[in-house]
């Protein structure tokens, strides 16, 4: 498990290949700086090295360049995709001083936000994957407050009710413990989960 825990943001994160494989066709890129933070889930196409080959650009490229907005690191790793398998790719940034969640996402990788332990947001992904062709991007950006959790995931994660699974949580670390245990093992699986503090 990794962890990031600042004044603002507090979260975890899960990763398991899919029973049988080495290597996960998921990856994941979590990063703070003072002004904001920023994650991500990459699912390639398939499982294993061929699928790992793909989702494996995505933290490379989010590692040069986090700094750039959502829309631009997406069109950045699509380029990459050429002649590769392809990925489904989520990307959330949080930026503190204005208090937004920004997400773009192509593909099943999805993100649910439960604002004020009553209101949930689910913005809704663009269909398909990145594979180097040309892709619509739908930036969305949402308010936050104190306390509101978030919950990012590849496929490979299974919940029957994300709003009672969030809102039976006190926390992220209560919310990684609570989703760990519905896990199957059945796939590649990673999930984010966190919590936005000040």
């Amino acid at each position: 498990m990794e962890s990031i825990q600042t004044e603002h943001v507090e979260a975890y994160v899960f990763q398991e290949a899919k029973s049988g494989n080495r290597e996960s066709g998921d990856t994941y890129f979590i990063h703070t700086e003072d002004d904001y933070f920023i994650c991500a889930i990459a699912d390639g196409l398939g499982s294993g090295p061929i699928a790992r080959q793909s989702a494996q650009i995505i933290p490379k490229v989010l590692n040069e360049y986090h700094h750039e907005s959502i829309d631009e690191l997406l069109s950045r790793c699509n380029e990459h995709m050429v002649q590769k398998r392809g990925a489904a790719v989520a990307i959330v940034k949080v930026d503190y001083e204005q208090k937004t969640i920004q997400y773009s996402c192509v593909g099943n990788v999805r993100l649910y936000i439960l604002r004020n332990r009553t209101k949930m947001i689910y913005p809704l992904p663009v269909m398909g994957y990145l594979s180097g062709r040309p892709q619509k991007l739908k930036m969305q950006q949402y308010e936050y407050q104190e306390g509101d959790l978030f919950f990012l995931h590849s496929d490979g994660v299974s919940l029957k009710s994300p709003k009672v699974a969030l809102k039976e949580s006190a926390g992220p670390y209560e919310l990684y413990q609570n989703v760990l245990q519905t896990i199957d093992h059945g796939d590649d699986a990673t999930f984010i989960a966190g919590s936005l503090l000040l």
